[in-house]
């Protein structure tokens, strides 16, 4: 009841909050939201096409009007507000998977580091020291080259950011463990009988919540990011299945024409970082006050 009364009055939270979960709601409900503009984001209007200046689309702010309520795509005519609502949803389950396999990857192995005997300790260290070390970019980009392009995209994109990115949450979790093993709760735990398995459940898992959870919220706006900018690079998200990163890269081709084109994916993915940086902040304030305290 303590965090909640916090989060209730931190205004950069309840702020990020609605934004956040705004944008879930578009990327949700977004079959609905293009239906209901009547369009989707496959058809192409090449009506809507200023042919002698290379595909700009015709009137102002990029073909803004009652039929398409953001305008359209430079060079195809597709419908804007149906690839944006669309590529929300690609971009956010993007970062929601990554950020979950991450999480559980890192729980684990992170745990098992901190309750295992020396040895363990130490093999399992060097593993998150070799994940953190490895180049996460230059790798990515090259898993990702080299995979079948009938492969589902947003699912490996999740599954190889996850992979290469889930070694700072074993290391959290592995010195928050190291530091809950010394509690007497969990000395009296093994001393009446319990194993490993039920101290790390009942006893350590409960003390890892709250720093989990906020690390957690801090790594959804870094995959997003991830996400991002593999797209733009060419090796994320395939068309005609749409992103926002992957707008972003075709945008860049197009900004002096169409100045639409990059700041309506452009502003809504700023908007969304910012907004779940803002949550991360305010579970942070409210999860561990002390230490918030002490960072201002």
């Amino acid at each position: 009841m303590t965090v909640l009364r916090r989060l209730r009055g931190d205004r950069g939270f309840l702020a990020g909050a609605v934004v956040a979960l705004l944008m879930v709601l578009v990327a949700v409900a977004a079959p609905l939201l293009a239906a209901a503009a009547g369009q989707d984001y496959t058809t192409y209007h090449d009506n809507l096409l200023d042919s002698a200046r290379g595909g700009v689309p015709l009137g102002r702010f990029g073909g803004l009007g009652a039929e398409h309520w953001l305008g359209v795509e430079p060079a195809t005519g597709r419908d804007l507000f149906a690839r944006v609502v669309y590529g929300a949803r690609v971009s956010l389950g993007v970062a929601v998977g990554a950020t979950l396999l991450q999480v559980l990857f890192g729980v684990l192995v992170g745990t098992a580091a901190g309750l295992g005997g020396r040895w363990a300790d130490a093999a399992l260290t060097r593993v998150v020291d070799l994940v953190l070390a490895v180049p996460s970019l230059v790798l990515a980009i090259s898993l990702l080259a080299i995979v079948p392009t009938d492969w589902p995209r947003p699912l490996l994109l999740a599954a190889v950011i996850a992979i290469l990115g889930w070694g700072g949450t074993a290391r959290i979790t592995r010195g928050e463990t190291l530091s809950l093993r010394t509690r007497d709760y969990v000395a009296a735990a093994r001393l009446s009988g319990a194993g490993r398995f039920r101290i790390a459940r009942r006893e350590i898992a409960p003390g890892l919540a709250a720093p989990v959870l906020t690390y957690a919220a801090l790594l959804l706006p870094t995959n997003m990011i991830s996400e991002a900018g593999l797209s733009f690079l060419g090796v994320g998200v395939r068309p005609p299945t749409p992103s926002w990163g992957q707008m972003l890269s075709t945008a860049t081709t197009w900004f002096r024409a169409d100045p639409m084109y990059v700041l309506v994916p452009g502003g809504l993915l700023f908007l969304t970082l910012l907004a779940f940086v803002l949550v991360a902040n305010g579970l942070r304030r409210a999860l561990d006050p002390r230490q918030s305290e002490v960072l201002r």
